[in-house]
C-alpha cells in the first residue's frame, strides 16, 4: 500500500491520528522536501513519529518515482507531504504510476494553505483562481499572474497568492556544466512579492493601462500559518511592500469585494488602521 499523507501546516504534532499510525506501520517513509516546508526539521519529525525519514527532493520525485514504489506492493510506503497531498501542489503523477503498477493507495489529508488562509477573516468561497508569484530574474520576469489576479478582482474574487520556494536549485552555469552544485535555499517574501506586483502595474501603466489593481489596493500578508508565531498583516499593496513578517513562508491575498465582516477581521490585523479605512472602504460595492 502507498500513502500519501499530509502533514498540517505547522509542527511534527500537527499530523493526523490517522496519519501517524500509518507512518508508524510502514516499511519506509519519504518526505518530500520541496514543495514546502515545516517550522521543524526532519530529526523532530523523526523523533515524534519514531522512524527513519528519507528525503525526496524534486529530482527523486519526477525522475525517480519508481524508487519510492519499490516493493509497495508487498509492503508499506508513506509518502509524506507537507499540509495537504493534494492542496498546493498535487501528486497526481505518483499516484498514477501507482495505479498502472497495481499498487493500492491511499491519502490521509491534513489542513493546506489553501483553506487554512481563512484564518485572517476572507471567506473561502469568495476566493478566485490561486497563483504562483515566481522569482524574477535579470532576463525572465514574466507578468502571467498579473492577469489571473485581475480577472479575480474584476469578479469580485480575493486571490491567493502562493509564493516561490527555490530549494535544491542550481545556478545556469554549474547546470549548463553538469555540476550537482547547489544554490542555498530561498523563499519568497511578500515584501519581495508586493514589489514584484508594484513592478508590473508601474509596466501597465507605461504602456497606457489602467490596471484593476493599485497601490492602495488591499492585502493580506501571512507568515509560516500554522504555527505558533503565525503572523497576519492587512494593509494596502504598498504597505505590504515594507512590513516585516519574519521567516518563511509567506503568503500574499489580494482582496476583491468584502463584506462587511470581512473588513472587519481584516481592520483586527491592520498595519496602519487610518490608511487601511481610507482605501479599504472604497472597494466593498
Amino acid at each position: 500500500m502507498l500513502y500519501l499523507v499530509g502533514l498540517g501546516l505547522g509542527d511534527a504534532k500537527d499530523i493526523t491520528v490517522k496519519g501517524l499510525e500509518a507512518v508508524r506501520r510502514c516499511r519506509r517513509v519519504y518526505l518530500e522536501a520541496y514543495t514546502s516546508i515545516l517550522t521543524v526539521g526532519k530529526e523532530a519529525l523523526e523523533e515524534f513519529y519514531g522512524k527513519e525519514l528519507i528525503l525526496a527532493d524534486r529530482e527523486t520525485v519526477e525522475q525517480e518515482a519508481d524508487s519510492i514504489l519499490k516493493e509497495a506492493d508487498v509492503c508499506d510506503v508513506a509518502f509524506l507531504v507537507v499540509g495537504d497531498p493534494f492542496g498546493a501542489t498535487t501528486h497526481s503523477d505518483l499516484v498514477l504510476r501507482a495505479v498502472k503498477l497495481g499498487i493500492p493507495y491511499k491519502v490521509i489529508h491534513n489542513a493546506s494553505i489553501m483553506n487554512a488562509v481563512g484564518c485572517c477573516g476572507l471567506q473561502l468561497y469568495k476566493f478566485g483562481e490561486a497563483v504562483s508569484v515566481v522569482f524574477w530574474t535579470d532576463t525572465w520576469k514574466p507578468e502571467s499572474f498579473f492577469d489571473k489576479i485581475e480577472k479575480n478582482r474584476q469578479n469580485g474574487m480575493h486571490t491567493l497568492c502562493l509564493l516561490d520556494i527555490k530549494v535544491k536549485e542550481q545556478s545556469l552555469e554549474n547546470l549548463m556544466k553538469g555540476r550537482k552544485i547547489y544554490e542555498p535555499p530561498r523563499y519568497m517574501s511578500v515584501n519581495q512579492a508586493a514589489e514584484q506586483l508594484l513592478a508590473i502595474i508601474q509596466n501597465r501603466r507605461l504602456q497606457g493601462e489602467e490596471p484593476a489593481i493599485t497601490e492602495n489596493t488591499v492585502c493580506v500578508g501571512l507568515a509560516r500559518v500554522g504555527a505558533p508565531d503565525q503572523k497576519i498583516v492587512s494593509g494596502t499593496l504598498y504597505q505590504m511592500s515594507t512590513v516585516e513578517l519574519g521567516g518563511p513562508l509567506h503568503s500574499l491575498i489580494v482582496t476583491g469585494t468584502m463584506h462587511p465582516l470581512e473588513l472587519e477581521m481584516l481592520k483586527l490585523f491592520s498595519v496602519d488602521s487610518s490608511s487601511f479605512e481610507n482605501n479599504a472602504f472604497q472597494r466593498t460595492t
